[in-house]
C-alpha cells in the first residue's frame, strides 16, 4: 500500500507540472480523452523511474552539492531538483516514452513546482494518522 500511495503522490505532482511546465511534457495527443488514455501509462512509468532517480541519486548529489546549498541558502536544492528531471528525461531518451525537458529553466521551475505539489498530493493522499 505504500509504494502504491508513493507512486500516487509521484504521479499527481508530476502531472501537475506537464499541465503547468510548457517545455515539461510527454510525447502523444494534447488535448481531449485521447490525451488521457494515451498518457497515464507513460505518466505512471515517469513517475516511478523519477522517484527512483531521487530515492538514489538525489542524496549523493545533495551532499555533493552541499557547499553551494549552504552559499545560496538552500536555492540551489532547486538545481538539483533540476536535475533530477533532466537525469529522467535522459534515461528516458531512448525508450518510446517520450519524457522531454527543453533546457535548464523548464527544469528549474518544473522541479520547483514538482516540490510544492508532492507536498500537497502527500497531505491529500498518505495517511497521516501513522
Amino acid at each position: 500500500m505504500r509504494f502504491v500511495s508513493w507512486l500516487a503522490v509521484n504521479a499527481v505532482a508530476l502531472a501537475v507540472v506537464l499541465w503547468l511546465i510548457p517545455g515539461i511534457y510527454l510525447d502523444g495527443p494534447t488535448h481531449g480523452s485521447e490525451e488521457i488514455k494515451h498518457k497515464i501509462l507513460p505518466l505512471l512509468v515517469v513517475a516511478v523511474i523519477l522517484g527512483v532517480v531521487s530515492k538514489l541519486i538525489k542524496p549523493i548529489l545533495t551532499i555533493l552539492s552541499l557547499p553551494l546549498i549552504i552559499v545560496t541558502l538552500g536555492l540551489f536544492l532547486l538545481v538539483v531538483n533540476a536535475a533530477m528531471l533532466g537525469l529522467t528525461a535522459w534515461l528516458l531518451g531512448p525508450t518510446r516514452i517520450g519524457f522531454h525537458v527543453d533546457g535548464f529553466w523548464p527544469a528549474v521551475w518544473g522541479g520547483l513546482i514538482f516540490a510544492i505539489a508532492g507536498f500537497f498530493a502527500r497531505r491529500l493522499i498518505t495517511d497521516e494518522r501513522r
